[in-house]
């Protein structure tokens, strides 16, 4: 285990906030999201105070646990990309924290090309991509272009008692090279999209809300359990 401090960095440059409907810039087309891209969210909405970015990188980390979606966007999967990376692997999350509407903050993975995210995944070889499904069964869609790596999380989580899908909807493949989960050093990661009844399973009464997830108290042993198992398959 690397045993460096890590880097801590997260930023809280306050901009104004406008309403989030506008134009789409020219060349863009709109695929559901809000914002075409980080330059676009960053324009309308105030770091600091709608969102934030936060990152955690030792020395010499080969593996990355991002969480693009983190905070109110997709809970809880700051919290997962977090006690997954430790002190050993590298941390990245983009974090909704508005009181409310922190959906308009979700940039899909092919178009999210925040700055701070891509210099994370570009410096290292392994990348691992938390998000959200939705689906009140408890599964797990294992992707990404890492095909071998997928495997052995697959096989992970099923030996410690989790369900995955045999098969992934293709619009949550991950297997985009536009993805940024593949931007990484060898061009392949793997992405998880957990459902919300799995994701309900890791904390006490089922909350998913920003501010009961970041209680490390309210989680139970199957996040722990699930976390362990990912990083398994890592080693």
């Amino acid at each position: 285990m690397n045993k460096a401090m890590p880097v801590i960095a997260a930023s809280l440059i306050m901009l104004g906030s406008v309403p989030a409907a506008h134009a789409a810039p020219a060349g863009i087309v709109r695929t559901g999201d809000v914002y075409a891209n980080y330059a676009d969210l960053a324009a309308h909405e105030g770091e600091g105070t709608d969102y934030r970015r936060i990152q955690r990188v030792p020395v010499r980390a080969r593996v990355a646990h991002i969480a693009i979606h983190g905070g109110a966007i997709e809970a809880p999967t700051t919290q997962l990309a977090d006690h997954a990376a430790g002190t050993r692997y590298a941390f990245y999350s983009f974090e909704g924290i508005k009181a409310s509407g922190n959906s308009a903050l979700h940039i899909t993975s092919t178009r999210f090309d925040e700055p701070r995210a891509l210099k994370v995944v570009t410096g290292v070889d392994y990348t691992v991509s938390w998000h959200a499904a939705s689906g009140a069964k408890a599964t797990t869609y294992v992707g990404g272009r890492d095909t071998k790596l997928a495997g052995k999380v697959t096989a992970e989580l099923r030996a410690a008692g989790f369900t995955v899908a045999t098969s992934v909807p293709e619009e949550i493949g991950g297997d985009s090279p536009r993805n940024i989960v593949n931007k990484n050093r060898r061009g392949m990661g793997v992405q998880l999209e957990l459902s919300r009844g799995q994701r309900e399973q890791f904390f006490a009464g089922g909350k998913l809300s920003r501010a009961w997830a970041e209680d490390p108290a309210h989680r139970t042993k199957a996040f722990y359990r699930y976390v362990a198992a990912v990083n398994r398959a890592l080693s």
